[in-house]
Parts: C-alpha cells; sequence; structure tokens
C-alpha cells in the first residue's frame, strides 16, 4: 500500500514539473522592465512610414519592423496606441539576440476626417538608453469616389458673349 501511495506522489511531482516551468518562461513585463542588467538594444527599420492616399473606409495594416541588436532577450512590454481608430499588436515572446520582429498597427479610416493624417503608437521595451520608442505612421483620406481629393474647385466666370 505504501508503495501504491509512493507511486502516486512521484507521478504527480512528475506531473507537475512541465507546468511550473511553463510559468517560469512567462513573459511578465513588470519584470523586464525592472531587471536592468538585462537590457538591450533594438534597432527599428521602419519606425516612421507614410502609408500613401486612403479611401474613407479602408483599413490598412502596417507593419513597424525591428530587430533585437543587443546580447539579451528583447521584451515588447507595451504597444499602446495613440488614440481609438488605431489598434497595435505585437509579440509576447521574448525576441532572441540577433533576430528580428514586427508591430502590426491597424487602422479604421472611418469617421476619421478627409485630409491629412498623423498617428502614434509608444512602445515600451527593456532597451537601453530608452525604453520608450514612438512609431509614427500618415498619409491621406480621400473621399471614396473623389479623385480630385484635397484640390479646391474654384467657379470659373464665363464670358457672356452678347455684350460685345
Amino acid at each position: 500500500m505504501k508503495f501504491l501511495q509512493l507511486s502516486l506522489l512521484v507521478a504527480m511531482f512528475a506531473a507537475c514539473q512541465p507546468q511550473e516551468a511553463a510559468k517560469t518562461t512567462a513573459v511578465d513585463g513588470s519584470k523586464a522592465i525592472a531587471d536592468t542588467l538585462n537590457y538591450t538594444t533594438i534597432q527599428w527599420m521602419d519606425s516612421v512610414q507614410n502609408i500613401g492616399t486612403l479611401t474613407m473606409g479602408q483599413n490598412p495594416t502596417i507593419n513597424f519592423r525591428f530587430k533585437n541588436t543587443g546580447d539579451k532577450n528583447l521584451f515588447i512590454v507595451s504597444a499602446q496606441p495613440g488614440c481609438g481608430c488605431t489598434i497595435a499588436d505585437y509579440p509576447k515572446e521574448p525576441i532572441l539576440p540577433g533576430k528580428e520582429g514586427v508591430i502590426k498597427a491597424g487602422f479604421d479610416t472611418k469617421g476619421q476626417s478627409v485630409g491629412a493624417f498623423h498617428k502614434g503608437i509608444t512602445v515600451i521595451t527593456n532597451t537601453l538608453v530608452n525604453v520608450n520608442h514612438n512609431l509614427i505612421f500618415s498619409g491621406e483620406i480621400k473621399k471614396d469616389g473623389d479623385s480630385n481629393a484635397g484640390l479646391d474647385r474654384q467657379p470659373v466666370a464665363v464670358p457672356n458673349d452678347s455684350a460685345h
């Protein structure tokens, strides 16, 4: 009977090991920011982008590429859009030294003003010098079917030939 209890105890202990290991590999942003000895460096390939002219109602995705140029794991702690028309998705797992990643932004033009726009996302990382990084995208929105968006249309005076 004691052998059976001991076997069950060993089996339960062994079954718990992978779960405990998984808990320790989960990313905790506050721990990554607090651990300044393990800060790294980042290189943005395209932190500022002009995405061109959009038609009202389009919802483009903008990719901001980066590389971990340091010798420690890079953690993207958060990516906070500057307004409700923009969303951001970022890697939740550590980016290993020398590896690349992407932060994806989505932009909803519905309800936006026609004309130029300028949007931003603040990214927090475990990086030396500065943990805050600003990603910016800009462009122009035109009305659907308006091929001359942004051009002022002035009435043209037509001369009256009957006066001659």
